[in-house]
């Protein structure tokens, strides 16, 4: 079993020995926004939501906890969670991943060193992305949280650790662990030592007490101890939500990559036991490490909004009644009309790394209409997937042949043709898209013995089908250099007039 803790929704699903859903739940949870540039969550209503899906999904099978074989953890990274070791109950709600509060404190730092003061040791440029600046907002924000946290009684996570700290247990004996993937994604961690630096967390004053023990991706780490939701279990993997993903698609090598398309999109390229650098905005970050085993790394271009633009378009300007209508409406035009959406709602992450940038909507003429806006705003994904790939090509001097996908927006096929059209290779989607999931199962699988080895999973995975590119050549960079230039207009937007506007709002929120 997996459970899957996302940024909108968490879900359970059970697998079979061969990778084959056998069945699966799903809960959305509240996107909790107080002001502009801050995203929130309720972590009590994701743990009380983890209880339903993983009670579903064995009810679903009619399986029973000595059914399964081991459980494994995925979950939005970077989310900050602080809680009360005592009571259990969380200090204030998770800052997720894409808030944006904490620039200030991220300016101040970079004014010392540079946005890259800390990428020798973390292998991540200073942004409010990660979760350090997140831990320390919380502690300087609430009422006695400084003293408690230094007094022992307070814990930090991101959505694993209080998924698998609550499973295990909770207030009474619960695991305080996380794993190397999520590890690497608080600027907190040394990214060789595979440790807390006791540098960084003076830095952003975080006592070493608050922080989960850093374990392995794949191992027993320890049992279910939940009354009636399926007690005994072990837990045996955790991944990162893109790690995960990765794991999925068999990517375990230096030179395969996959790329998620979900809330956001993220491309990882395995390079192996190397620490690689990143001369061109991506991240340096852990793959996985399996246990008794060398840790793997990667290059990652991370892309803040994606799949999340639809949910826009859907609930904030109501020209589409359902995620899936925007294929249909996107397909209803034959091109952008020459419109081009820049969806930098918590700025541009890479390979651009710049927070001054905000959405732009932009080549805006009568003739545009939703259908357009629609159509631009899928491109846009497209577009940012190309950005990143272009920097992976600059950072290993190696084109890629092929790109392997996954995630919800995979089954849009109007969306896949584009993204071979602009990349100009083969895009290729799995039979099973959920690999984000599947590759959590398959962590904890291989800790427990359902599969003997990484060439087990590899037998594993299937093609669903291949788009080729059917764009020429002039019209596909001529469509890029509109989206660069779209990209330049979204930059150097917020400054102090901006500032001043979305304090405005948040005061009238």
């Amino acid at each position: 079993m997996a459970v899957d803790q996302g940024t909108t929704s968490t879900r359970a699903i059970v697998f079979d020995a061969h990778g084959r859903i056998v069945s699966s739940a799903q809960r959305e949870h509240s996107q909790i926004l107080p002001r502009a540039g801050w995203v929130e969550h309720d972590a009590m209503e994701i743990w009380t939501n983890t209880e339903w899906v993983v009670s579903a999904a064995m009810s679903q099978a009619k399986l029973g906890a000595g059914a399964i074989a081991g459980l494994g953890v995925t979950n939005q990274r970077e989310t900050a969670i602080v809680w009360d070791r005592r009571t259990g109950r969380p200090i204030h709600h998770a800052i997720v991943w894409q808030d944006t509060r904490t620039q200030p404190r991220i300016d101040e730092l970079a004014a010392d060193g540079g946005s890259d003061r800390f990428a020798e040791v973390t292998g991540l440029p200073l942004a409010t992305y990660f979760s350090a600046s997140k831990i320390a907002w919380i502690l300087e924000h609430v009422a006695g949280a400084r003293q408690a946290a230094e007094a022992g009684d307070l814990l930090f996570g991101t959505p694993d650790s209080w998924v698998v700290w609550n499973l295990t247990g909770g207030s009474r004996g619960g695991m305080h662990i996380t794993d190397v993937t999520n590890a690497s994604r608080t600027l907190l961690m040394d990214l060789r030592k595979l440790e807390w630096s006791d540098d960084l967390l003076a830095v952003w004053g975080i006592p070493k007490k608050m922080m989960p023990e850093i374990r392995s991706s794949s191992e027993v780490y320890g049992h279910v101890q939940v009354p009636g939701v399926a007690r005994g279990i072990p837990v045996a993997g955790i991944l990162g939500d893109q790690q995960a993903a990765t794991f999925g698609q068999a990517a375990f090598e230096a030179g395969e990559s996959k790329n998620t398309y979900g809330t956001g999109n993220f491309l990882l390229v395995g390079t192996g036991t190397e620490v690689v650098r990143s001369q061109h905005g991506l991240l340096t970050t852990l793959a996985y490490q399996c246990e008794g085993e060398p840790a793997r790394y990667a290059l990652e271009g991370s892309i803040a909004v994606t799949g999340s633009l639809v949910q826009w378009l859907r609930d904030n300007l109501g020209i589409i009644q359902e995620s899936r209508d925007v294929e249909r409406l996107a397909a209803s035009v034959d091109d952008n009309g020459g419109a081009y959406f820049v969806p930098a709602f918590s700025g541009l992450f890479a390979p651009y790394w710049r927070p001054d940038a905000r959405g732009a909507l932009v080549g805006l003429t009568r003739y545009v209409n939703k259908a357009h806006i629609a159509r631009a705003a899928l491109e846009s994904t497209a577009f940012q997937t190309r950005d990143v790939v272009e920097a992976v090509v600059a950072d290993t001097g190696r084109s890629l042949a092929e790109i392997r996908v996954d995630g919800g927006m995979t089954r849009n096929d109007t969306l896949m043709q584009f993204q071979a059209d602009i990349l100009g290779f083969p895009v290729v989607r799995p039979k099973v898209v959920e690999t984000t999931a599947l590759g959590a199962a398959y962590a904890a699988g291989l800790a427990t013995g359902v599969w003997g080895s990484r060439d087990d999973l590899r037998a594993h995975w299937q093609e669903d089908r291949r788009f080729e590119s059917v764009m020429g050549e002039d019209e596909r960079e001529r469509r890029y250099r509109q989206w660069k230039k779209a990209v330049s207009k979204s930059m150097d937007w917020v400054d102090d007039d901006a500032r001043v506007l979305m304090g405005t709002t948040a005061a009238a929120d």
